[in-house]
This record gives structure tokens, sequence and C-alpha cells, in this order.
């Protein structure tokens, strides 16, 4: 016979799982973001969003990347209706200034020698939106924030970082997954927050359970 242990123990499990089945739409082109859902096996539709992304009068960071994080999964729910959709948008800061993905190779430059010896903010929005006949039924916004340190760079080694061409399509003109690690001297936080996609908060976001 089943003990009451059991039952709640099973209990739990089937909530994981549940959590799990249902199959999301990421509204971002990030290969990143999708390499990250497939790493932790949650399964997923790729719909990117194409939005406006400049950045209004006096937006602070948060409110920016929440802002766009929603933009995207709302513009991408009206195609999937009843489907739960996973917005994001990630950018850094340092000294104040955001860093999006560099223009050019001088704008990649100029972002690393503001990053160069220092601590930095990585902050991702996430919204969870889905869609139902009766209009909105999920709608859920949040965000990351992660500290990153860069260690002290030579001047050769902002331009080899640059001529690999890694920088180019990298919030900040940095990715801590690939060549740019070697340059990373410590963080405190979330790491996958740092590489697009905070998969805890995902997590807590659709089980309801921010505090």
């Amino acid at each position: 016979m089943e003990t009451q242990q059991q039952r709640q123990a099973t209990g739990a499990e089937g909530s994981a799982i549940d959590v799990f089945a249902e199959r999301l739409v990421l509204a971002s082109a990030s290969p990143r973001r999708s390499e990250i859902l497939q790493a932790v096996g949650w399964p997923f539709d790729k719909s990117p969003a194409d939005i406006d992304e400049t950045r209004l009068p006096g937006e602070d960071p948060v409110a920016y990347v929440e802002r766009l994080a929603q933009e995207k999964a709302t513009k991408i729910a009206a195609n999937y209706p009843s489907r739960l959709i996973v917005g994001a948008d990630t950018t850094v800061v340092v000294e104040g200034e955001l860093l999006g993905k560099p223009v050019d190779a001088s704008d990649a430059r100029r972002m690393l020698l503001l990053l160069n010896g220092r601590w930095h903010e990585v902050v991702t929005g996430l919204a969870l939106i889905r869609n139902g006949a009766s209009g909105v039924e999920i709608q859920r916004v949040a965000h990351e924030r992660t500290r990153v340190k860069f260690a002290d760079m030579t001047a050769n080694e902002i331009e080899w970082y640059v001529a690999t061409g890694e920088p180019m399509d990298k919030a900040g003109a940095y990715a801590i997954q690939g060549r740019g690690a070697r340059f990373i001297e410590g963080i405190q936080g979330d790491y996958l927050n740092i590489v697009g996609l905070p998969v805890h908060l995902l997590y807590k976001l659709c089980q309801n359970r921010l505090r």
C-alpha cells in the first residue's frame, strides 16, 4: 500500500514533470537562448519577434529589458493562441551606460575598453504570456541581474578578441561561453543570465512562484 510520504513524493515529481511537459514558444532569434533550453531539456518552438528596440528617454535598464521582453512575447502570442510564449532581452550596464550589440569593430573596441578591469552588470528581462479565447490568461514579467568582473586586458588582447568576430552579435561585445571567458575574472549571480536566459527565473515564472 502506498504511504502518505510516497504519495507526496509522487505528487511533487508529477508537478515538476508537468512544468516541463508544456512546449514553450521562444520569441527570440538568439542561438544562445535556444542552446540553453535544449541543454536543460525544455521543449520549445522558436518564433523570433522583430520589434523596435530603441530605448525610451530616461528609461532605466530594468524597465528597458522588461518592456522589450514583453513586447516580443506579446507580438508572437497573437500568432500562437493558447501557447505559452517566452520573451527575453539582455543588456550590459557599466558606469550607468547601457551596452547593446556593437554596430562595428570600432564600437566593439569602445565597449571592451569600458568593461576593461571593471565590474559591470548583466540584466535580462523575461516575459511569459498566454492568450486564450477570452484574452490574456497569463502575463508575468520579471528580471535577473548578475555582476561580472573583467580582468585587465591589453590593447593587443582587445584587438585579438575583436578580430575573432565573436563580440559582434553580443550585448556588451563579449561571450562568456566563448573566447571571451578567458577575460572574465569573477561573477556574482546566475551564470546563464550572462549567456542570455536565466532558466531558474523562467522556471519560477512558469510556476508562478515569484517572491
